[in-house]
């Protein structure tokens, strides 16, 4: 953890024990990353753990002593103590501090680093140089910490109880390299043979399962009382999610009886609907004295948007307590059912509650051994975020407590400290990072703003500090900081001009030795006087002048303690002067004077502002009354127009409050200073000459008719107010007082432009007119023609006014808008702005003149807006010019995608053949074969292949007329040849066809003899030269076919796949409905021993059948079990084993049976066959190693020891295969048979047209149609089931199928078979039973056709029903052959055929004419049928891929076996001193791939219950074989001889390799398993299925193996030193007699 983190620590615990001193804040700085730190608290040093480093700091943060602990060698592989001959991969590798805690009682240091597998050591607390314990010899025992810097560990060091053992709690998550233990009770003193650090106890420590997925990443360790508690998060993998789990468990509980973990959330109150926040990245407890209350800090990241958010959630730990005995309670009382879902086994999985009757869990505290444990629970503590914090992350939080009040400090991603209070269900930021370090001048920051308990005003010292250093912090009023505590104040002041008695509160208690002074402004302090809460201060000597623009100055006030002048409180006290306050407010002197906060009072007839007066007078307007000040209430006229002048008394009219005088009406003289007279009524003659002047604003309206309105039509649509009128003799609109000829009529209108200026002649269309004088409103306009023709007015349209186009565009602007209008050039074009709703529309300068151009902006929100212009500020009026913004056009996609670019596709010089190859480059970019064309003349050359580059096309047989004639040139008058691209077409050349018949000549200048030899050798010529056009031309037809067939064989492959995922996702419906037939244990493990033995599944191991006498029975068992017990010896086992396999008769098949039965014997202690299993091998591995062979060994099981491997790898494999892999080999093998069964199969050469093995594929093309039948089984009351079927099936065939089809979700051993039912089909009112061999059988010779579908004429839609075998009554004209005719027929050594004869057995008069050639083109034909095994290989590939991947990926959960058994044979490569890589890959792979997957792979029905026919057995073959040569490191060298099935997956080899690679080098790199894991997993296994195996059955055929060499295993044993000490030879005579039933000679 960074440095931040940990000075965040610091402060909560320096401030709890480090002194209550003031200090300077100091520092420490390390040259490496900090990871922890702790404080001692009774000496306040501070102890740093870092990478590579520990130091001692004193409390003033001074370095005391450091210790190097790194870099080391190491390696995270390796055990220490770490030697470099013994580790090559060691380097120097850094020392992360991953435990740092304090051991205060024993004065000792518990620091554990990321080196050596996380060991520990003890150091002293006085001198860490010093160390009390390290050993790193001690092996895994002594690993505590994680050796992973990214995995947290944590700890706590405490008593198992009163006067206990000192013990080390420790948590920590499972990294790569680690031991697997998450939870463990270590010593800190040698205890009974145990050192340090080792575990408290064997069961002390909990492992992680091996097959667990989940991840912990734990946070905080703390105690409680009785209980250590856990905080850690786990990443669970099913379901994929993050918990936060807090763990409990007592202290001094060394068997972990009492481990308890569940559940805690946080919730985040800002969005209760929110997911919780996901992870816990600190956890602290408060300590005693603040509540017991776990702080916990949790994060959520901002994947779902709006960034990361931080959350403070607090659990008190009496609900945390409640909660886990409310939980164990309901798992101890409740029943197993209800408690399933809800608790579980932490680390393992699943756990049984219930079945305790009224056990409380109060009764047992640590909990017992009869009680579930560990206990899990999903139904933990919810709470809310008590504060939150969005875009960061609170890495860290640490709690104290200060003058009972909890403050929590937090730590942030971005390297900030927050310093928290929580109150009230909520938290409270507090100001400040360290412990009132900050300074602060004054008291409202330090105690009323911050609320921080640390921080307080310290009043007798003028300071903030903590209260422990506040002299006088107990006295009343002396240490404040909180807002129930105000700050000292000066609350009141008599009087108010002249301050003298100052109210002071709260005022601190005073002794008598406390003086206090006064201080004004600059003036010298004097003494103040205390009484009760009150100080009396005298009056300051002179007061400062008042400023300019005020009618106050502000003297400030102080409060002192006279010693040291210690600052009390202070406060500004106004000085006033009345004759300032008429002038504040600018035309309002009254109402400035009586309005303000002063008592100042206005004098009406003085016009004056004076001090007031206890008793006023008349005309006095006293302070706070301004309502009674002269003002203007209702002035008239509010317009008035320009350049008119109106009388002084008509001018203006005012009625006011408090005009008791005014001048005459009419008089025309005029106030001074800006007011106005007032016209009024006057009673007294002498008072009407005095001016009352009233206080108040005019605000008029100026206007100018003639602006924007440049004709009569705009003018008079001008506003009444404005009483514009158009004055004919000026020719001008202006105000109706300055014209004396108005008119009311305009002058003719004139039009200036109308649009559009053309139209059809059947009318139609709208025609907008634009002109001057075209009325003032609608109803002006009379009538309207058009070239003598009526134009019906539209009044809605009509404007007087400017106009817009277009009246609407897109929301995100760039419409350019037209303006139309009359005199829109007046001014500059920078005078001009033009508006839409506030947003700009650009003018372009270009564009000025008698049309005005802008373009729009973008705009909020969609609708109608009003445009409006102005000119040099002005509005120019605009009524009912608008414009709409419309949503924005959306581009959903564009055609065509593609073109050619420029001339299009290249193409070069052509070959003049029969068939006309192209060249050309992108030829097929733009083009398919179909939209492609190219011609010969004027007809088409049909086309036959189009690539990217090539182009065949077939021209016609006959040379067709050339396109173009040449008039002039007949000679060379051809065919041209052109290709057509689109619109483009390209002439290439011209074609000539041969039409030559001969080229011999019919009469030369020679001799008569030399004639005819001319003529043969001509005619020689000339049929060469044809066979060889004709070779050349077949040629290229070959090509073409070959490329349509890889073009046919890839379409195939597209449609045969796209058919099988639908036809799969109903079967892999039917897996969810029914489920994969996993066989149970016993089933799985009897075909796999013992099925493939030579009675199959006659065997008595499968049967189950012992042949005893009943009478003998008791006898014979308690002999066995004898028996069993001699087995359970080792020397007797080993001796026996050899014995057996240095006899001669003893065989291969022997071997493997006789492993097999030892195999069940001993299953009930798997542990113990291991054992022997290890002990053969480590024999079997010496004589190999030095027979200087080893990479012979396990090629083929010739030993025991080898059958007995591939018997313990099924067993260890089976609930792997059943949770895993199971699911992609079932579809694998469903995906094959469905392909298989979708083309014909030949029922007697076991021969499909689907299928992957080149020696079982159909060679013929056979004629077949799909067909669906209804199917009804007699007796059962389904309805008719559809089941597809092929018209070339076989009777049996269709049984199957429809079996399959009936029955599919039913186990298949639960299937009748098909030769137990009979199938009948009705075409009408008869019956007809249908069978592979009947009368009407079709015979050539001696060969008898199968029987069809297509032979009885079954078309599709044909209703057939299912019986059993004697049911179904036969028809007495039924033409069902007899039993003596069926007999007879199988008498004629089988000669039946159903698609395809036999090759070697056509007829002897077809054979006899046969020549080679022809069976050697008939060869030829066959193969081209191997295309079909691509299809088919196309088809399945992703079902092969997914197998494979479940195999091999080395991201899934590898067996412990598998990890067990690979890393003995490293031990035993690396202690033979084999450095062969090739040698131990051969080992691993001859183990497991093709010692058990390959046997799986190729027998399916091993582990499900399914029937494997031949044909889909093939398949399965290749499947297998391809899993073999990829597990293999030699390269074949593939050829064109290379079999098929090698070339199939030739592609795919290297990927399956670099997979086994992969996995080999993945499962290298795991936690190892160690041998008390593995013994725990085998007996998990010997408990779960022993008692379902037939192991007496097993026993008795093991003693047959002694009876039959009972004096070679005698001898053996009487020669062998331990077998005599054990008498092992007299045991097996004694169980020999009892098992035989004869008298001994003992």
């Amino acid at each position: 953890m960074a440095l931040p983190l940990w000075a965040l620590a610091l402060l909560g615990l320096v401030g709890t024990s480090a002194g209550l001193r003031p200090r300077k804040l100091e520092f420490f700085r390390s040259e490496t990353e900090l990871n922890h730190l702790v404080v001692d608290e009774s000496s306040g040093v501070v102890y740093l753990g870092a990478v590579n480093a520990l130091y001692q700091l004193s409390a003033e943060l001074q370095l005391e002593q450091q210790v190097a602990t790194g870099p080391a060698l190491d390696n995270k592989k390796c055990t220490p103590p770490i030697e470099a001959s013994q580790c090559h991969e060691a380097m120097l590798t850094d020392n992360v501090n991953q435990l740092l805690l304090l051991d205060p009682p024993r004065k000792r240091l518990v620091e554990c680093g990321s080196l050596f597998k996380g060991i520990c050591a003890l150091r002293a607390l006085s001198n860490i140089s010093t160390c009390l314990f390290y050993e790193d010899g001690s092996g895994e025992k002594s690993f505590v910490a994680s050796n992973d810097e990214s995995v947290a560990t944590v700890g706590l060091v405490s008593a198992t109880g009163p006067g206990g053992e000192r013990v080390l709690f420790v948590g920590k998550g499972n990294g790569p390299h680690d031991n697997g233990i998450i939870v463990s009770t270590r010593l800190l003193d040698r205890a009974e043979g145990r050192e340090a650090f080792e575990a408290y106890t064997d069961h002390a420590t909990y492992k992680a399962g091996y097959l667990s997925t989940n991840t912990q990443q734990f946070v905080a360790a703390f105690e409680d009382g009785l209980y250590v508690f856990f905080v850690f998060n786990q990443q669970d993998k099913h379901p994929p999610r993050n918990r936060t789990l807090l763990a409990r468990m007592c202290k001094q509980d060394p068997f972990y009886y009492s481990y308890l973990e569940m559940d805690l959330q946080c919730l985040d109150p800002s969005d209760v609907q929110a997911p919780a926040f996901g992870t816990c990245l600190a956890a602290s407890v408060a300590v005693p004295g603040a509540g017991r209350v776990l702080y916990t800090v949790f994060s959520k990241d901002g994947r779902g948007g709006g960034g990361p958010r931080a959350g403070l959630c607090l659990f008190p730990l009496d609900e945390v307590h409640a909660k886990m005995e409310a939980n164990r309670n309901a798992c101890y009382t409740g029943t197993r059912d209800a408690g399933r879902d809800t608790f579980y086994k932490p680390f393992h999985g699943d756990i049984q509650c219930g079945g305790h009757g009224q056990v409380r869990a109060s009764s047992f505290p640590c909990g017992s051994e009869h009680l579930p444990y560990p206990l899990g629970s999903r139904d933990g503590l919810t709470a809310m975020a008590v504060l939150q914090r969005g875009g960061l992350n609170l890495t860290a939080v640490t709690v104290t407590a200060e003058n009972g009040h909890t403050v929590a400090f937090l730590g942030t991603s971005d390297g900030r400290v927050l310093k928290v209070r929580p109150r009230d269900g909520a938290g409270q930021f507090l100001e400040g990072w360290s412990v009132c370090e900050t300074p602060a001048l004054t008291c409202l920051p330090c105690a009323h703003s911050s609320q921080d308990p640390y921080c307080g005003w310290c009043v007798v010292e003028g300071r903030c500090t903590r209260r422990a250093e506040c002299p006088r912090a107990s006295e009343s009023g002396h240490w404040l900081w909180s807002r129930d505590e105000s700050c000292v104040a000066i609350t009141g002041a008599q009087p108010q001009n002249m301050s003298r008695r100052l109210t002071v509160s709260p005022l601190p208690a005073l002794s008598e030795e406390d003086e206090l002074l006064c201080l004004f402004g600059e003036s010298p302090p004097h003494s103040a006087r205390v009484e009760g809460d009150a100080v009396i201060c005298n009056s300051p000597s002179n007061i400062p002048s008042t400023p300019p623009g005020q009618d106050h100055v502000a003297v400030n006030v102080q409060l002192l303690f006279r010693h040291g002048n210690i600052f009390l409180t202070s406060h500004l006290y106004p000085f006033y002067d009345c004759r300032e306050a008429m002038s504040l407010v600018e035309n309002l002197p009254c109402i400035s004077c009586a309005s303000n906060r002063w008592t100042c009072q206005w004098e009406l007839r003085y016009h004056e502002c004076r001090e007031a007066s206890p008793n006023p007078e008349d005309g006095i307007v006293r302070a706070h009354m301004e309502d009674n000040c002269p003002q203007f209430l209702n002035p008239s006229p509010l317009v008035i127009p320009m350049n008119h002048e109106t009388d002084g008394g008509c001018g203006v009219l005012a009625w006011g409050q408090g005009l008791t005088n005014a001048n005459r009406p009419g008089d025309p003289s005029r106030g001074h200073d800006g007011w106005w007279p007032v016209s009024g009524s006057c009673s007294d003659p002498s008072s009407c000459k005095t001016d009352v002047r009233a206080s108040g604003k005019l605000q008029v309206t100026l206007y100018n008719c003639s602006f924007g309105r440049s004709d009569c039509s705009l003018c008079l649509a001008a506003d009444p107010t404005y009483q514009c009128v158009w004055c004919s003799g000026q020719g001008r609109c202006v105000y109706k007082a300055l014209c004396s000829n108005a008119t009311s009529e305009c002058p003719p209108p004139v039009i200036t432009r109308i649009q559009p200026e053309t139209g059809p002649l059947g009318g139609g269309i709208r025609v907008t007119i634009h002109g001057s004088n075209l009325g003032v409103r609608a109803g002006d306009v009379k009538r309207v023609t058009v070239a003598d023709r009526n134009c019906t007015f539209e009044p809605e349209r009509y404007s007087v006014s400017t106009r817009v186009e277009p009246k609407q565009g897109p929301q995100a602007g760039g419409t350019t808008l037209t303006i139309s209008g009359t005199h829109l050039d007046t001014g500059s074009e920078e005078d001009v702005r033009v508006t839409l709703s506030d947003v700009p529309c650009k003018v372009w300068v270009t564009q000025f003149g008698a049309q005005l151009q802008c373009v729009t902006g973008p705009q909020v929100s969609l609708g109608e807006l009003h445009l409006e212009i102005y000119y040099g500020g002005s509005l120019v009026p605009s009524p009912g010019v608008t414009f709409t913004y419309r949503e924005n056009p959306v581009l959903r996609a564009f055609e065509p995608l593609r073109s050619f670019v420029r001339s299009g596709p290249r193409i070069h010089d052509p070959l003049l053949v029969t068939v006309i190859p192209l060249q050309g480059t992108n030829l097929n970019k733009a083009m398919t074969l179909h939209e492609a064309e190219a011609f010969v003349g004027a007809e088409r050359c049909i086309m036959k292949t189009l690539t990217e580059t090539d182009l065949y096309c077939e021209p016609p047989e006959v040379q067709p007329p050339p396109k173009r004639r040449q008039k002039r040139d007949t000679t060379n008058n051809l065919p041209e040849f052109i290709v057509k691209f689109g619109s483009r077409e390209w002439v290439l050349g011209r074609v000539e066809y041969d039409t030559r018949v001969s080229d011999v000549p019919l009469s030369l200048i020679l001799p008569l003899v030399i004639v005819p030899m001319v003529a043969v050798i001509a005619v020689s010529v000339y049929c060469y030269w044809r066979k060889s056009q004709q070779a050349e031309r077949e040629y290229e037809k070959i090509k073409s076919q070959l490329e349509g067939l890889e073009e046919s064989v890839r379409d195939r492959c597209k449609k045969e796949f796209t058919d099988l995922m639908i036809e799969m996702e109903d079967q892999t419906n039917d897996v969810h409905e029914a489920g994969i037939p996993v066989l149970d244990y016993k089933t799985y493990t009897d075909r796999v021993f013992f099925l493939p033995s030579k009675d199959g599944d006659k065997d008595v191991m499968i049967t189950g059948k012992l042949d005893i006498p009943e009478s003998r029975r008791p006898v014979v068992e308690q002999a066995l079990y004898q028996f069993s017990n001699l087995l359970n010896s080792k020397s007797f086992l080993i001796n026996f084993i050899h014995t057996l396999e240095n006899q001669r008769e003893f065989s291969a098949r022997a071997k493997v049976y006789f492993a097999s039965l030892l195999t069940v014997a001993l299953h009930g202690k798997l542990e113990y066959y291991t054992d022997i299993m290890r002990t053969l091998f480590l024999e079997l591995m010496e004589q190999y190693v030095v027979a200087k062979n080893p990479k012979l060994m396990l090629r083929r099981s010739e030993t025991v020891v080898e059958r007995m491997l591939s018997n313990w790898m099924s067993i260890c494999l089976y609930q792997y295969l059943k949770d895993s892999a199971g699911e992609p080999l079932y579809k694998l093998f469903k995906a094959i048979k469905h392909q298989v069964e979708k083309g014909p199969v030949d029922a007697v050469q076991k021969k499909a047209k689907y299928t992957l093995n080149d020696t079982g594929l159909l060679g013929d093309d056979v004629e077949y149609a799909p067909l669906t039948v209804s199917v009804i089984v007699q007796d059962e009351g389904v309805d008719a089931v559809p089941v597809k079927v092929l018209n070339c099936d076989t009777i049996s065939q269709v049984k199957e199928k429809i079996i399959d089809q009936v029955y599919r979700t039913q186990p298949c051993s639960r299937w009748p078979k098909a030769d137990s039912v009979v199938l009948e089909w009705r075409p009408g009112s008869t019956a007809q039973i249908l069978s592979d061999l009947d009368l009407t059988s079709q015979r050539e010779g001696r060969w008898k056709r199968i029987n069809t579908l297509m032979h009885y004429n079954v078309r599709d839609g044909a209703t057939l029903l299912l019986s059993k075998v004697g049911v179904s009554q036969q028809p007495e004209d039924s033409q069902q052959d007899l039993p003596g005719e069926r007999h007879a027929l199988l008498e004629e050594e089988n000669r039946v055929w159903h698609l395809v004869r036999p090759t070697d057995e056509v007829d002897e008069g077809k054979s006899k004419r046969g020549s080679v050639k022809e069976k050697e083109r008939t060869k030829a034909i066959t193969e081209i049928y191997l295309t079909r095994l691509l299809s088919v290989k196309g088809t399945l590939q992703q079902f092969v891929d997914n197998f494979f991947q479940s195999v091999l990926a080395p991201g899934k959960a590898v067996p412990p076996a598998v990890k067990y058994f690979f890393d003995f044979l490293d031990e035993q490569a690396e202690k033979h001193d084999i450095r062969d890589e090739d040698t131990v890959h051969i080992w691993k792979t001859n183990s497991l791939p093709l010692r058990f997957w390959v046997n799986i792979l190729k027998n399916p029905h091993f582990i499900f219950d399914v029937h494997v026919h031949e044909v889909v057995d093939a398949s399965l073959s290749v499947i297998a074989q391809t899993f073999m040569d990829a597990c293999t490191r030699t390269e074949h060298k593939l050829s064109r001889d290379s079999p098929s099935n090698k070339l199939l997956y030739a592609k795919e080899i290297s990927t399956y390799k670099k997979m086994v690679e992969d996995y080999y080098k993945g499962i290298r790199q795991m936690v190892q398993v160690s041998d008390q894991d593995m013994n725990t997993h085998l007996a998990e296994i010997s408990r779960a299925h022993t008692d379902s195996l037939n192991t007496l059955v097993a026993l008795h055929q093991l003693y047959q193996y002694t009876q039959k060499y009972y004096d070679e295993i005698i001898n053996a044993l009487e020669d062998d030193p331990a077998a005599q000490k054990m008498q092992l030879a007299f045991r097996l005579q004694q169980i020999a007699a009892a098992l035989e039933n004869k008298v001994t000679d003992l």
